[in-house]
């Protein structure tokens, strides 16, 4: 379940991450639920990361 989930999560940034810059290449500006879903999968990765890092310290230490 966890491979669905990274897979899923990498294909929506490189999606979100490949119309931002074709976006900016073109110089038209970016839409606001595309802006929103970025910062939204930033998050999501950032969040998802400390709480690994967490857990990796957890069972690191006893």
């Amino acid at each position: 379940m966890f491979e669905f989930a990274a897979v899923t999560c990498g294909f929506a940034i490189s999606i979100v991450l490949s119309v931002l810059t074709r976006n900016h290449r073109l110089a038209r500006p970016h839409p606001p639920v595309l802006l929103y879903l970025g910062y939204m999968l930033c998050g999501l990765c950032a969040g998802t990361s400390l709480i690994l890092a967490t857990i990796a310290l957890a069972m690191a230490t006893g």
